[in-house]
């Protein structure tokens, strides 16, 4: 195999290549693109989330009642019904046209670790917002951002059942017992175990607990929206990892804010997160030279994500682990329209049946519905949990079938193994694809190839 940093870079750290872009030619450029992953100016807000929650709830309140549906109620329906097609389009339109492509993978990194999940469809807008609220802005900033903005959004409130958690000895329980709904230790832990430090560092029970109880006071509603319920708030100081936190007159979101800083710069948290980084984007094991080498730089620079960016992408394991990885469902779609020369405007015309037959419904038939991990851990990593008989066969009806599905005419099969791969495929599959009897089979072959699954 003959190739360089380019080719290298555009498979591991981005969408593939694409015949319509060429791939980043240093790692300095790899860097600078992940500028381009922050918010989309035209993306929902909070408030309008839940505006369109609010009409939707108020038409069923009408039916029940038997009564007409205010205006607007059913096409707040249609909206909600739309919203997770429609941000799948988005993400994937983003991540098709991306011409580095590691922005987005970013973005896909850090929205799966800290991942929510719209169990009823009236919060289906406020899982829209999360990536362009929580995610986006911070993804080329300081971690402990991320952590605060994500760990404190309404959906991830709303997910983990922080709106229902009041401090046992709060004003609220002491005045209205019979609405006291307890102490709701799910953000806490998970924020702990999940979202910084990870289940084997060395906080206990009771550092869950004080963290449980100086999170109370975060809340949401449509009609409030996000707020801090100084009445639900634990009274006195809380110690988490063996720091003070509140006490006296409490700060409320400062206090929350400080605690997550803390966390956030603790050395279980640098490592924790760059083992993480190093298993998502070079081996399911990676060496302990490149998880150290992020280490050492998010604990001197107070996890400045950016840098320790840097030492990820310059790295030799990068290119000694190629094809250590298989492609996600998300990420092998995106990588195959990219091959296939496929364009994100196309992708945003497409009649909503088309884009369901092309992506919404293959990805979940290769395992990974979309807004539906089955757990806050979000989805698996290893080999095992994505090559299996099933969804390898949806992986290849993908390949023949999508492709003739999107265009009028296929590529050279000839011409897309250089265009897809830039010399980093296997022997097996140069001598096999131009001995293709047709395009389609061409094309097939390359797609649901092991070059072509793993990068």
């Amino acid at each position: 195999m003959s190739f360089g940093f380019p080719e290298l870079a555009a498979i591991r750290l981005g969408f593939g290549l694409s015949p319509l872009t060429s791939p980043p030619a240093d790692a300095e450029t790899v860097l600078a693109s992940v500028a381009r992953s922050g918010p989309d100016p035209a993306a929902m807000t909070t408030a309008e989330a839940s505006q369109i929650a609010l009409s939707f709830r108020a038409g069923v309140v009408a039916r029940r009642s038997g009564k007409p549906e205010p205006p607007g109620s059913k096409e707040a329906e249609q909206q909600l019904a739309s919203m997770p097609i429609e941000d799948l389009r988005r993400r994937v339109v983003r991540a098709v046209d991306d011409p580095v492509g590691f922005g987005e993978r970013l973005v896909q990194f850090w929205s799966d670790h800290f991942t929510v999940r719209a169990i009823n469809r009236v919060h289906y807008g406020l899982s829209m917002t999360f990536q362009d609220e929580a995610i986006r802005p911070y993804v080329n900033g300081r971690f402990e951002d991320m952590f605060f903005a994500a760990d404190t959004h309404p959906m991830m409130l709303v997910y983990l059942d922080q709106i229902s958690s009041r401090g046992p000895n709060s004003v609220l329980a002491k005045r209205r017992p019979e609405r006291h709904l307890g102490l709701n230790e799910n953000l806490a832990r998970e924020a702990l175990e999940l979202h910084s430090m990870g289940v084997s560092a060395g906080y206990e029970q009771k550092d869950v607990r004080e963290l449980a109880e100086l999170l109370t006071g975060l809340s949401f509603s449509h009609k409030g929206g996000f707020a801090f319920q100084q009445a639900w708030v634990e009274p006195g100081a809380e110690t988490v990892l063996g720091k003070s936190y509140g006490g006296g007159r409490r700060g409320g979101l400062d206090d929350i804010r400080a605690a997550f800083r803390d966390i956030a710069r603790r050395p279980e948290t640098a490592q924790y997160l760059s083992r993480k980084l190093a298993v998502h984007f070079v081996s399911d094991d990676p060496s302990e030279d490149l998880v150290e080498a992020m280490a050492a730089t998010w604990r001197a620079t107070g996890g400045d994500l950016p840098q320790v960016y840097r030492v990820l992408v310059t790295h030799p394991d990068l290119a000694s682990n190629l094809r250590k990885k298989v492609r996600q469902p998300f990420d092998y779609c995106v990588a195959g329209l990219r091959a296939l020369g496929v364009r994100g405007k196309d992708l945003a015309a497409l009649d909503r049946k088309v884009f369901n037959r092309a992506v919404w419904e293959p990805i979940r038939s290769m395992g990974q519905p979309w807004w539906q991990a089955k757990g806050p851990d979000g989805w698996p990593e290893e080999v095992e949990a994505w090559i299996a008989p099933q969804t390898l066969a949806a992986r290849i009806n993908w390949s023949l079938q999508v492709p003739r599905m999107l265009l009028k005419e296929l590529p050279d099969p000839r011409e897309m193994l250089v265009s897809a791969f830039g010399g980093t495929q296997s022997a097996e599959l140069a001598w096999a694809v131009p001995k293709a009897e047709s395009a389609a089979e061409g094309v097939a072959l390359i797609l649901a190839s092991g070059d072509f699954n793993r990068r």
